[in-house]
């Protein structure tokens, strides 16, 4: 089996539901020495980053708890960033909650890949612009690219990925 079939969520593989039949005060012994582990190791669990190697992406400055956030993983520069429903690899759509969003893509290959990243507020599946042009909505690239005056190239966002665990942040800008 391969690695990336074993990975599972850390609180899926930690809590388990054990039929045990235990006398009364053992199994009040039980309930408070499981509470106390639980306890004790929630940090742990809540906190754990992804076992499983891969892109793990960090959105900030989301405005609002509104609409998705698309994130677009390109291998090429085919289609970057405009185009990332027909060119990108992978694309990872997230509800926002508390204005927070993470994109975690496991078992992807090693190559130089670039990111680009939309806040899809009215759910249209594409970046909201004016009369002119100019965005309306949240977007945000890899290697801290920026869009004046148009799109960055792929050349701009791009970064290596050698196949273990990388942590990206990316902010957005409105």
């Amino acid at each position: 089996m391969s690695e990336s079939n074993n990975c599972k969520s850390v609180l899926a593989s930690t809590v388990r539901h054990p039929v045990v039949s235990l006398p009364s005060p053992l199994r009040a012994r039980f309930v408070a020495l499981f509470t106390v582990l639980v306890l004790t190791n929630l940090p742990a669990i809540t906190f754990a980053q992804s076992a499983c190697p891969g892109i793990h992406v960090k959105i900030l400055d989301i405005r609002n708890s509104a609409g998705v956030v698309a994130c677009a993983l390109f291998k090429t520069s085919d289609g970057f960033p405009t185009e990332f429903l027909q060119s990108a690899t992978n694309i990872i759509m997230s509800k926002v909650q508390d204005t927070q969003v993470r994109c975690d893509f496991v078992g992807i290959p090693p190559g130089t890949y670039s990111l680009a990243v939309i806040h899809d507020e009215n759910m249209d599946g594409k970046l909201g612009t004016n009369g002119i042009g100019i965005p309306t909505e949240g977007y945000g690239f890899s290697n801290g690219a920026s869009a004046m005056m148009g799109a960055p190239s792929f050349e701009a966002a791009r970064f290596p990925f050698d196949g273990q665990n990388l942590n990206l942040t990316i902010s957005l800008g409105y």
